[in-house]
């Protein structure tokens, strides 16, 4: 029974940490690799194999290492506003097509009077794009960060400070639809409300 128990609890561990390597953002892959040389720790505990304990004991202090660079190192952020005919702009959504498809459920091809790239200590980290619904108004018809880089930060830069441009360009809300449930999470995380409920999406809302 107590082998049989140590078993599982080896097999518990060892699926964490596969399960770790799917993880798209290097944040959720620390955290869970983490979590996973803990299991693996205490089950070269319980088998008695030190070269297991030693090996995990390393896998934990690096993963708590780099963990600490991300909480902690301070993220340059930086806007840079493209036109509609960029090139750079037309490769990046085709490369990111089926990243897009996922998280906004369309490719937003319509004309647009704001298109930003999102700036992440230099790397591209996400595209926003957004139209006038009116003059107080801003439909925002993209807001795709990149999967390396979702973690919110780059959404709270966005909301937050780059908010205050649309601000002074007289916009006190911002409005998006989606039927995805991913990006609805996403967007209540960023403090957005339902407003609308249609046939087949959602519409929220939120203050500039």
């Amino acid at each position: 029974m107590v082998e049989t128990f140590i078993e599982v609890f080896g097999i518990v561990a060892s699926f964490i940490i596969l399960v770790s390597l799917l993880m798209s953002s290097v944040k959720k892959l620390r955290l869970v690799n983490l979590v996973g040389s803990i299991f693996m720790f205490v089950y070269g505990v319980l088998i008695g194999a030190l070269p297991v304990m030693i090996m995990n004991v390393g896998i934990l202090l690096i993963n708590v290492y780099y963990l600490r660079q991300m909480y902690h190192v301070k993220d340059y952020f930086k806007v840079l506003r493209v036109e509609q005919d960029d090139e750079y702009l037309k490769n990046f959504i085709q490369y990111y097509d089926d990243y897009i498809r996922e998280a906004m459920g369309r490719v937003p091809l319509e004309e647009n009077d704001y298109r930003y790239f999102i700036l992440r200590d230099m790397m591209p980290a996400g595209l926003f794009m957004a139209r006038k619904k009116d003059q107080k108004t801003l439909e925002i018809t993209l807001d795709f960060v990149t999967p390396r880089y979702r973690d919110f930060k780059t959404g709270m830069y966005v909301f937050n400070q780059m908010a205050c441009s649309f601000r002074e360009d007289g916009f006190t809300r911002f409005v998006t639809e989606t039927n995805n449930p991913k990006h609805m999470k996403y967007l209540k995380k960023m403090q957005f409300n339902v407003c609308d409920e249609k046939e087949n999406v959602v519409v929220f809302e939120k203050s500039v």
